[in-house]
C-alpha cells in the first residue's frame, strides 16, 4: 500500500491567525511544528495499517514549511515551489490512496482562513460550481486513479467534503469562528484522532470510490482587479469574461492546477506593484 499526503497549514488544529501562517510571523515557527506533528500523525497511522511508503507534499505558501529533521523518517517529503502539480505534487497511479491534511474552507466561505489557493481570489468556480483547493486537487488525484480518503480541517471544509467527496473520511480539528478565530482541539488530541483515521482510511482504501473527472473542466477565478484579470487573459485558452473574472475551458485537472498557479503568481505581482504605487 502506498500512501501519498498533501498538507496545508490553515486547516492544522491550533492554527488560526495570519501571524502564524505567514513566514515571518511571530506565531509562523510555532505553526510550522504543529504542522509537522499533524504530517507525523498521518504518516504513523498509515505505517500502522500497513503501508509500504509515504510520501508527502508540503503544500503551503511557499512549500517549504515542515521540518525535515522532526518528519517521521520513514516518509518521503516533496517541497518547494513552483511545481507542476502544485498541491498535488508527486501524486501517481503508483499510489493507493490519498490523505489531505490541515485544509480550509475555499474562498468566500465562512472558514478559518479561507481561499482557494490564493488569498488574492474572491472566489474559483469549475464548472460554474465554487470549488476549494480539495475538491481541484481531488481531481488531479482521480485522473491518476488516486482516490482521495482523508480530509482534515475545519468544520466547514469537512462539511463540503462529506457533500461532495463520497466516502472520504474526515477530522474536524476546529470550529471556525471567523476569518482570524476558531475553537480547536487541543493539537495533541487532534493528532490521536488522525493517526486513528489514517490507519482506518489505509486498512479500507480499496473500498474508496474514484471522482469521477468531467469531460470538460470550465475554469473561472474572480481576480482582485482588472489588472490582475487583463494579465491572466493572456494564458493561452483564458479569456477575460468580466471586470475581474477570467474563463477557460481546460482538458483535464493538470491544466487547470497550472492556470490556478499562473494566476496566483499574476495577482501576487499586480498586488505588490499596487503596494509600491501607493506606498510612493
Amino acid at each position: 500500500m502506498r500512501v501519498y499526503v498533501s498538507i496545508d497549514m490553515e486547516g492544522v488544529a491550533g492554527i488560526a491567525t495570519m501571524d502564524q501562517v505567514v513566514r515571518g510571523g511571530h506565531g509562523y515557527p510555532a505553526a510550522q511544528r504543529l504542522m509537522t506533528a499533524e504530517a507525523n500523525a498521518a504518516i504513523a497511522g498509515a505505517f500502522d495499517a500497513g503501508a509500504e511508503s509515504v510520501l508527502v507534499n508540503d503544500s503551503h505558501g511557499t512549500m517549504d514549511n515542515l521540518i525535515h529533521e522532526d518528519l517521521d523518517p520513514r516518509a518521503r517529503l516533496i517541497f518547494g515551489s513552483p511545481k507542476l502539480d502544485c498541491m498535488a505534487e508527486g501524486i501517481s497511479e503508483d499510489h493507493d490512496v490519498a490523505l489531505f491534511l490541515g485544509y480550509h474552507a475555499a474562498a468566500g466561505e465562512p472558514g478559518v482562513l479561507a481561499h482557494t489557493y490564493s488569498s488574492h481570489f474572491t472566489e474559483v468556480r469549475l464548472n460554474g460550481v465554487v470549488v476549494s483547493e480539495a475538491e481541484i486537487n481531488a481531481l488531479r488525484a482521480a485522473s491518476v486513479g488516486v482516490p482521495v480518503g482523508l480530509v482534515t480541517g475545519d468544520d466547514v471544509i469537512c462539511a463540503t467534503i462529506r457533500d461532495r467527496l463520497p466516502g472520504a473520511r474526515t477530522v474536524e480539528v476546529k470550529t471556525a469562528h471567523g476569518y482570524f478565530a476558531a475553537d480547536s482541539l487541543s493539537p495533541t488530541v487532534a493528532r490521536e484522532h488522525i493517526r486513528a483515521a489514517a490507519a482506518e482510511t489505509v486498512e479500507k482504501a480499496g473500498e474508496l470510490p474514484t471522482v469521477q473527472v468531467p469531460e470538460e473542466l470550465r475554469l473561472e477565478i474572480d481576480m482582485p482587479g482588472p489588472a490582475a484579470a487583463e494579465q491572466g487573459a493572456m494564458i493561452p485558452g483564458m479569456t477575460r469574461t468580466g471586470d475581474r473574472t477570467v474563463e477557460g475551458s481546460l482538458a483535464n485537472p493538470r491544466e487547470v492546477l497550472g492556470v490556478v498557479t499562473v494566476c496566483y503568481q499574476l495577482a501576487a505581482a499586480v498586488a505588490k506593484s499596487r503596494a509600491r504605487l501607493y506606498d510612493a
